[in-house]
């Protein structure tokens, strides 16, 4: 294009070029993205060396350009229909209304472009308000149970949190082609976590056996089909919900159960807690991007000092350890809450999900509360057993 806005002729080549170029010197010039390829259609243009009309009379352009033969004879024809119908060129009144609307429609969106995009805000990409009303009140039923009420009603809040926490997931494997059989896996959580109430930890593993054997019966039923994807699906949920949370039952049931099961959960809270302030705050090496991207280094080792400082002092006022081991106990199950979050996490985004259901506002579902809770069950009761054994 000339200065006087003439085409000198190069081609579609040349016209591409030189809007490319204008695209780089100046970011609103949009035409080269936004047009289709500089080939003429219906209403031709002259002869290469004839070029003298300015762009605006210049018929919409086509996204495929013609041969060289088929120029000529395209030339040849504008020739005629210009001089029978010079008034008919009406296209580029459309093409600049598409333009103006365009150039309009960006104006009018909010600045969030090239500026916005560097500057990156850490959240906990959830309601916090909302969330820590939800948590408090699930910990205040929870211990409120555990201390007043006691046996055998806190049997009855594992069952509910072990049938929530099946149903979640069964819900959430379906789509992805598995059927883990609801019913058996349910009655069986309850069953696993009764035996271990009433004849102990090594009933854990008795009820676990009865439930399989309950899977494999029930699904043959529905024929041979995805049978092994099935029983698969249904042992991850056995052993990831009801076998994990039957360690809670050994430690409430001792003596002073209710102060071993505050000190586990505040060591959860406190790792939580810990690791997402110190991930907000300092956070910047990622700790498991392809996992967890907001997880990071700083905040797995403000989890681990959160946890281990409250410990310290709950153990040794609650449970008479000493402050040393309290803080032992506190950086293990510091540990084991976060590989619980983690595994939790990879299992959701194997499944292609954000949350294991809504059920929690500001949480998600059970079971994204439960996650780090139940790698934390198992080695509470195995720390315990050692520092603290009951008679």
């Amino acid at each position: 294009m000339s200065d006087d806005g003439t085409d000198p002729g190069w081609g579609a080549g040349a016209n591409a070029y030189a809007r490319l170029r204008g695209l780089g010197e100046d970011d609103s010039a949009g035409g080269f993205f936004e047009r289709s390829d500089d080939t003429p259609a219906a209403a031709a243009e002259p002869p290469p060396r004839e070029r003298r009309a300015p762009r605006t009379s210049e018929a919409p352009r086509t996204s495929e350009a013609p041969r060289t033969g088929e120029v000529r004879r395209t030339s040849e024809t504008s020739r005629i229909s210009a001089a029978s119908e010079p008034a008919r060129v009406t296209e580029p009144d459309v093409v600049r209304t598409t333009e103006s609307e365009t150039t309009s429609a960006a104006e009018s969106e909010p600045e969030s472009t090239p500026g916005r995009r560097g500057r990156r805000r850490r959240s906990a990409g959830r309601n916090v308000p909302v969330s820590i009303a939800v948590g408090i009140a699930l910990a205040g039923t929870v211990l409120g149970v555990l201390f007043y009420a006691r046996q055998p009603w806190f049997l009855l809040i594992l069952i509910a949190a072990s049938s929530i926490g099946i149903w979640e997931l069964v819900r959430a494997i379906r789509p992805t082609g598995a059927n883990p059989p609801l019913i058996p896996l349910m009655v069986g959580g309850a069953v696993m976590l009764s035996l271990t109430w009433f004849r102990g930890l090594e009933a854990l593993s008795l009820g676990l056996l009865i439930t399989v054997l309950a899977v494999f019966v029930w699904r043959l039923a529905d024929g041979p089909a995805n049978y092994q994807r099935d029983i698969g699906a249904s042992a991850l949920i056995m052993v990831y919900v009801p076998f994990l949370l039957g360690f809670a039952v050994p430690m409430t049931t001792a003596d002073d159960g209710q102060w071993r099961i505050l000190c586990t959960l505040a060591a959860v809270i406190l790792s939580d807690t810990g690791g997402f302030v110190s991930g907000v705050l300092f956070g910047k090496h990622p700790m498991a991007p392809t996992i967890s991207p907001k997880k990071s280094w700083e905040g797995f080792g403000g989890s681990i000092v959160w946890a281990a400082a409250g410990s310290a002092v709950l153990v040794w006022l609650t449970l008479d350890v000493a402050p040393w081991w309290g803080a032992v106990f506190g950086a293990v199950v510091a540990v084991a809450c976060v590989l619980g979050d983690l595994a939790e996490s990879l299992l959701k985004r194997d499944l292609g999900i954000k949350d294991m259901s809504n059920l929690l506002p500001g949480h998600g579902g059970l079971m994204d509360r439960l996650d780090s809770i139940l790698f934390a069950l198992p080695a509470a009761y195995l720390l315990f057993s050692i520092l603290a054994p009951t008679s």
